[in-house]
């Protein structure tokens, strides 16, 4: 059964991934950037979270130490702008490289770009319509599965940490203070990275569930990857133009050797060979210039304008083409059949009408138009 052209069943091209991306459809891992930024914020409170508690703390001793001066002069404004300035510094540590992080990691899944589009206003968001559907379709119970699946894996883990710290969390009224502080900052940090541990846990079977997912959301069909090769081909005068400009291209680069050439040799379009014998340059003849493809076709376009020979000798073009360089002398080997092509070259620019030379390319130097030998 033949498959419908508009049946979405084919992988996205790189192309439909990327026009995807501009208009923000990227990866999203909600589950990724949160452990970011709790291992983040954990790894900074084991190393400047004593810093930020002794600050805290000195502010603590002058907040409750009090004379004269405070009540004759009671200015609140001053104290408060005072506590800022003591625990803003070690906050802004831990600010900054959080919102550095989460947009570095934003902009990852999204190839680097930032669509501004995704921040603007859309009236679709305040349809309450719009808003039951997602909730309540297909995208909308996949997120409600997992946010389930989120509590109950996080629940776990901190079950088992209050298990495993109840002791010592019990225990927290007995002891003096510096103990009690270190106890209850090492069980914090203790629940920070068991919570982050679980939310990696997360993101890795998060990531395959969204790429897979948007993979899904971008299949094209018979119909996209026509419009799409349509698109980037362009029409048929913008390919004959693009075709024209190749070949002047390949043109302007052999202009010099075509001048100089006897003849060329074609296959009778895929190859040609532009080649001359000056006894003075080398005692052989000399491979000018080759090409295949729209250089070939530039090569004999040239030919025909400067009035250089060319003979169609599928054969000998294609065993010059592939064992002999430009600037180079041809092989041994075919001395004899480019002598008979040159004889023949001569005899026409003396005006004879000769018959056509008889070519016999030796067999392990006959190729064909992949360059395979034998022929």
């Amino acid at each position: 059964m033949s498959e419908s052209a508009g049946e979405k069943s084919f992988a996205p091209s790189e192309k439909r991934k990327s026009d995807a991306a501009k208009k923000g459809d990227v990866l999203r891992s909600r589950e990724m950037g949160s452990a970011a930024v709790i291992l983040l914020g954990g790894a900074w409170l084991s190393f400047a979270g004593p810093w930020l508690l002794g600050d805290l703390a000195g502010l603590l001793r002058d907040s409750f130490t009090f004379d004269r001066a405070d009540f004759a002069t009671f200015a609140p404004g001053e104290a408060l702008l005072r506590a800022l300035l003591i625990a803003l510094p070690p906050l802004a540590t831990l600010a900054l490289p959080v919102i550095a992080l989460t947009l570095i990691s934003q902009l990852a899944f999204g190839e680097g770009r930032w669509v501004g589009g995704n921040i603007a206003f859309k009236g679709t968001r305040l349809d309450p319509l719009k808003g039951l559907q997602r909730m309540f379709g297909p995208q909308g119970l996949i997120e409600i599965g997992k946010g389930l699946l989120k509590v109950a894996l996080l629940g776990a883990i901190a079950y088992g940490w209050a298990a495993g710290w109840l002791a010592t969390i019990a225990g927290l009224g007995r002891g003096n203070l510096a103990q009690q502080l270190s106890a209850g900052w090492a069980a914090l940090l203790s629940l920070i990275f068991a919570l982050g541990a679980g939310l990696v846990i997360i993101a890795m079977v998060d990531f395959p569930i969204q790429w897979m997912r948007r993979m899904q959301r971008l299949k094209m069909s018979h119909q996209d990857m026509r419009d799409e090769h349509k698109e980037s081909e362009g029409s048929p005068e913008a390919k004959g133009a693009r075709r024209q400009r190749q070949r002047e291209i390949a043109m302007g680069g052999v202009a010099h050797a075509m001048r100089e050439a006897q003849f060329v040799l074609t296959n009778p379009t895929h190859f040609a060979v532009a080649m001359v014998y000056d006894p003075a340059k080398a005692a052989a003849p000399i491979v000018l210039a080759k090409g295949r493809g729209d250089k070939a076709l530039a090569m004999k376009e040239l030919a025909r304008e400067l009035d250089v020979p060319m003979l169609e000798l599928p054969q000998l073009a294609r065993s010059v083409y592939f064992t002999t360089r430009e600037n180079q002398t041809i092989r041994e080997e075919l001395y004899g059949a480019i002598a008979s092509v040159l004889a023949f070259v001569l005899s026409l620019k003396r005006g004879q009408r000769p018959a056509a030379p008889w070519i016999e390319v030796p067999v392990e130097l006959r190729f064909d138009a992949e360059g395979r030998i034998g022929s």
